[in-house]
């Protein structure tokens, strides 16, 4: 009997080109599925979510697969985590029904972006925060983060050479928060995410919070629907996909 099972993945991207099997690069969805067929002597095909791209973390990535095996869900998480890389780790494993689809089902996404914001870099935890050495004003950060909530074209947003039947999302959650005097993170949570559409929006916010554009122009920047009007690509390293929901 085939069966559908559903993980909840943790992993760190720093070594690998994404989640997506790529031809001559290392993946988080490779290295799960090369384990999976160690495990169960089967051709596995596992779906996630959506793609990370190379560099980005998760603490909550979701994606399923079938086959038939009579081996129990703890067992295969057991056996799983002990054949992957230490900066993978299978959290949750579990089965569901037949029809569940790790992609198609999910009703919305969320991420988290890191920020050190401190005159001078740190060594410890670099490859998880993108340092940003000027002061941020965070309240005008959150002040132009408030003007995405709803639903948007975010074609501005979106990486170039990478289209999308249409580039509406709806976005229901956007907030910054100082944890520390030098720690700044922002949450954000939508029925869906475009290619670095994340790390452009944290790009152009903190764009914002250095008074290099206002309020104002970053309403401007989403009314243009040109990727060229927005600011830098935040780095990779500081993205992490946190949870999502079915």
């Amino acid at each position: 009997m085939v069966k559908n099972f559903k993980l909840t993945i943790e992993y760190d991207g720093t070594n690998y080109h994404g989640w997506q099997r790529q031809p001559r690069a290392p993946s988080i969805q490779q290295e799960i599925e090369a384990a999976l067929e160690t495990m169960i002597r089967q051709k596995i095909t596992l779906i996630g979510s959506g793609r990370t791209d190379a560099g980005v973390h998760a603490l909550g990535q979701t994606a399923n697969f079938k086959c038939e095996t009579h081996i129990a869900p703890s067992q295969l998480q057991k056996g799983l985590n002990s054949l992957l890389p230490n900066d993978i780790v299978i959290r949750e494993f579990t089965q569901v029904s037949s029809g569940f689809h790790a992609r198609y089902d999910a009703k919305n996404k969320r991420y988290r972006y890191c920020i050190l914001n401190h005159h001078l870099p740190g060594a410890i935890g670099r490859q998880y925060a993108w340092w940003v050495r000027t002061a941020l004003d965070t309240t005008a950060m959150q002040q132009a983060a408030d003007v995405i909530l709803g639903e948007h074209d975010f074609k501005s947003f979106e990486a170039s050479g990478s289209p999308r039947s249409h580039t509406r999302r709806h976005v229901m959650h956007a907030r910054w928060e100082r944890q520390t005097s030098d720690r700044i993170i922002f949450d954000i949570t939508a029925d869906g995410f475009l290619r670095y559409m994340v790390r452009n929006i944290v790009g152009t916010l903190v764009a914002v919070g250095l008074h290099k554009i206002t309020c104002a122009q970053f309403q401007e920047v989403i009314n243009a629907k040109d990727r060229n009007q927005a600011a830098v690509t935040a780095p990779a390293h500081g993205l992490f996909l946190m949870a999502v929901s079915y």
